[in-house]
């Protein structure tokens, strides 16, 4: 019999998949995904795939014992998944989560007070660990490949184009915040000396702007042009190496100081005396919810894991959290500790100083240049699901970034050059998180993911939660709108009384 079909590479599979399929909610949509597992949308392939369901229906029909209609189906080919193992997983969402806002939690702990910062520090990284968990639970469902699209699915097309807004904001945001404290370190600031000033004195080299564009063309263009996060596994262990090594460094710094009683008792709750303090309450609590944000690249980490499924995903989200709360909490502790009252918003600029123990020098070096490498090292995650949602938002249908060098390499210039023209025009840090934690943060935490789950819940029986499940949805998203509401207005406020 002739027939137009061609023969399934070996070590590849078919999978056919019914269109009213229930835990299907985009088949109405026939789906194409590539041999490295990216969804095809590029109007030839959709074209050649149509021509080829089409052809000899007949021939198939007589060939086979029952009455089946293969427009019912979905055709999908892949070979075998290799990408990243639970090690690789957990090394790359974990440099997602810890980047710059571990900077702000020892200035974050001295407005909170200890008890408080603490708790909180342990809370939102629950949350945050399940919100990850309904998240992956609702898009593995709906066979969603991206943030974007399992919001499309329960709340619509709109919703998805400000959730991918609030990621492009959120990111780019946070890569800013990269370059500024890179800045801030290498070639100081107001207050505090640089480290190339106190190596080579001052001189064209310390100019911040121009250090800053060498670190960028020269050290993160090359992590940032790579199309695959699994590539960046090795990159994102070495990160979490020396945030690690900075951490340390910090507690045994503290924990000598605080032996030999060189340290004033800190604050254990929060300071309700003054109408600043106050405000300030109001602005640090967004802040911290900002530091577990890492929702926009669950799902690309998820795609690129060995034998992939939910459990395994939610084994790597369950490791990556109890790994930062202890990371996060080392670091607020000690950052407070160490500098008290002085503390800054970017904490790294406090080791400019003599921090009262033998080799103080060789220590501060240590933890600002071991942390500007870290932070070199995770601008290429945070960067790889900007680009991402870009591409999605701006091409989309187009064929996927992988199959297109010319424009990913386009979009990662425009980018780069986008970022670090903003480095130059937001004062600091703190001024940053304000807002992204108090809007975007919030929303991509604890908003979309609690309104997915509880909006395809109600579409489909078969994925109904639990009444500990809704609970937890809507405390989430009761917690995120009273954050952030709480947040803008103290926002507001601060930037007024700062005019006065």
């Amino acid at each position: 019999m002739d027939s137009n079909y061609s023969a399934i590479p070996k070590g590849s599979f078919v999978e056919l998949q019914m269109h009213n399929e229930p835990h299907d909610f985009r088949s109405q949509q026939k789906s194409l995904l590539s041999d490295d597992g990216n969804r095809v949308n590029h109007p030839k392939v959709i074209d050649d795939f149509d021509d080829l369901n089409d052809d000899d229906d007949d021939d198939v029909d007589t060939d086979l014992d029952v009455d089946v209609d293969l427009d019912d189906y979905t055709l999908v080919l892949s070979k075998p998944n290799t990408g990243s193992g639970v090690s690789g997983a957990v090394f790359n969402l974990t440099t997602t989560i810890i980047g710059a806002g571990i900077m702000a939690l020892p200035a974050i702990m001295k407005v909170l007070g200890l008890v408080l910062g603490i708790f909180l520090i342990i809370l939102i990284g629950i949350l945050s660990e399940i919100s990850v968990e309904m998240l992956i639970r609702f898009a593995v469902s709906c066979k969603a490949r991206s943030y974007g699209e399992v919001v499309q699915i329960a709340m619509g097309r709109t919703a998805r184009v400000l959730s991918e807004i609030c990621i492009i904001v959120n990111n780019a945001g946070v890569l800013i915040v990269y370059l500024i404290i890179m800045g801030d370190v290498m070639s100081g600031s107001v207050r505090h000396i640089g480290v190339f000033d106190q190596w080579l004195g001052h001189g064209f080299w310390d100019h911040r702007k121009l250090l800053v564009l060498v670190v960028m063309v020269v050290f993160l263009a090359p992590l940032c042009v790579l199309d695959r996060i699994d590539s960046l596994s090795m990159t994102s262990a070495a990160s979490v190496a020396l945030a690690v090594v900075f951490v340390v460094v910090c507690f045994a710094v503290a924990f000598i100081k605080l032996i030999e009683g060189k340290i004033e008792a800190p604050r254990m709750s929060p300071d309700f005396g003054s109408k600043m303090a106050i405000l300030d309450l109001l602005v640090v609590i967004p802040i911290m919810t900002n530091a577990y944000v890492c929702h926009f690249n669950v799902q690309p980490i998820y795609n690129e894991l060995e034998g992939r499924s939910p459990q395994k995903m939610n084994q790597v989200g369950r490791i990556t959290t109890v790994l930062c709360v202890v990371v996060y909490a080392s670091t607020a502790i000690s950052g407070y500790l160490l500098f008290g009252k002085d503390t800054e918003g970017d904490v790294l600029t406090n080791f400019d100083r003599n921090l009262g123990i033998r080799f103080s020098t060789a220590l501060n070096y240590i933890v600002r240049v071991g942390y500007i490498l870290h932070l070199v090292l995770v601008f290429p995650v945070i960067h790889f699901s900007l680009r991402q949602t870009v591409d999605n938002l701006v091409f989309e249908g187009s064929a996927p970034l992988t199959e297109s060098k010319k424009r990913s390499l386009t979009l990662t210039v425009v980018l780069l050059v986008l970022i670090y023209i903003g480095s130059t025009m937001i004062p600091n840090i703190w001024t940053a998180f304000k807002f992204t934690g108090a809007t975007t943060a919030v929303s991509l935490g604890f908003t979309f993911p609690a309104l997915i789950a509880l909006r395809i819940s109600q579409q489909e029986e078969s994925m109904s939660l639990s009444r500990v499940e809704k609970f937890l949805s809507w405390l989430m998203l009761i917690l995120a709108v009273i954050v952030s509401i709480a947040g803008i207005i103290g926002n507001i406020y601060t930037i007024q009384s700062s005019s006065e």
